[in-house]
């Protein structure tokens, strides 16, 4: 054996872990040479690092300690072993910002203040729908305040693209799924299937199984298991708009920070022309209320027209002809009333010469013999 091999051979070697130059959250191996070699690294390339699957391999190193919420992974090459740290950033969920307001007001629309009295003296005399299964009769089955206002918040998560028919009914099974009383604990202690299959009839009903469950974790670990009391914090829950947060906001706290647009709001204010250009969507028709209509009227303007459009304003053939707007001219978009072809028929039938003229009056008179 030379004597070039005979030293390679009775070399010492001792390793040591660094942090790599390269990344932080890798570490490499570095030889400490004995006093007959000289100083050598192996390095080895990221794309080069390949995962153990024996993590107690005496091939590998100790995973390196690792700060709260990251993961170690433990990975070995042919001539050395590494560490990847991975960190799962966890950043709080930051409250969303409502606008609350128009850089440049919408102007007030012409006779606005007749159209509105109108319609509310409508809705006077016509019952709807939401009047008895609206988003404000959930809290009167509850005793606890708390649980009262939890039930508004959950009516009005399950009342998207939902009518309030099926809203109130969906509450009702989903209270007595869960024990009898709509609590955040009740909640948050059922599983996914059981409030599922309590709310199957509203629409998007698994994604809505989801937020509520979601959002009763967010009230009991950040609002103390109660609503929140703005419009931000509202929004910030899975599942709840603005139009949801302005509604639980006047039911729940009886705080008026705003107006609730829903699609029947959007759809019949735009029919009535009261925004200049027409409004895109619920939100933008909002700013555009809210610039104008004075705030006397916020909290009761969506109650109202959401019952007039159940009624009356309906999305598909609108009762026009029984609409007060209508014969006062207060309605730019109010349709005609059209003539079907069998009126058309009787009523020519009725004017026609041979049913207003009966013709000759003949008499017979017979004789006694």
């Amino acid at each position: 054996m030379s004597a070039a091999r005979r030293a390679a051979t009775e070399r010492v070697t001792r390793l040591a872990v660094r942090s790599s130059p390269y990344h932080a959250a890798v570490t490499d191996t570095q030889d400490i040479p004995g006093p007959s070699t000289t100083r050598r690294r192996t390095l080895v390339k990221r794309e080069d690092v390949k995962l153990n699957d024996q993590e107690d391999s005496a091939d590998t190193l100790p995973a390196a300690t690792t700060k709260r919420g990251s993961k170690a992974k433990r990975v070995k090459t042919a001539t050395r072993s590494v560490t990847i740290t991975e960190t799962k950033s966890k950043s709080p969920k930051k409250s969303k910002v409502i606008p609350q307001s128009l850089a440049i007001p919408h102007p007030a629309p012409e006779r606005w203040k007749e159209a509105y009295d109108a319609i509310k003296e409508m809705r006077s005399k016509i019952p709807a729908p939401v009047d008895t299964m609206g988003c404000d009769q959930a809290q009167w089955k509850e005793q606890d305040p708390k649980n009262s206002r939890f039930a508004t918040l959950i009516s009005l998560m399950l009342s998207s693209q939902t009518k309030d028919e099926v809203t109130d009914a969906a509450v009702a099974k989903l209270r007595t799924a869960v024990g009898g009383s709509l609590s955040v604990d009740a909640v948050i202690a059922a599983d996914e299937a059981t409030i599922s299959e309590a709310i199957s009839k509203v629409g998007f009903w698994r994604r809505k199984t989801q937020y509520i469950k979601q959002a009763a974790q967010r009230l009991r670990d950040d609002f103390d298991s109660d609503v929140p009391k703005t419009v931000d914090e509202l929004c910030s829950l899975p599942g709840v708009g603005p139009k949801m947060a302005f509604l639980a906001l006047q039911v729940a706290w009886n705080i008026n920070l705003g107006i609730g647009v829903d699609v029947h709001v959007h759809r019949i204010t735009n029919r009535l022309g009261w925004h200049r250009r027409p409004t895109k969507n619920p939100e933008e028709t909002r700013l555009n209320l809210q610039s104008w209509l004075p705030k006397e009227f916020h909290g009761e303007i969506n109650h109202m027209l959401v019952g007039f459009g159940q009624t009356v304003c309906l999305p598909v053939g609108p009762k026009c002809d029984s609409c007060t707007l209508s014969s006062s001219r207060l309605c730019p978009s109010a349709q005609p009333k059209k003539s079907t072809k069998r009126g058309s028929r009787d009523s020519a039938s009725a004017n026609s010469p041979a049913e207003s003229d009966p013709g000759p009056k003949i008499e017979i008179e017979v004789e006694n013999a």
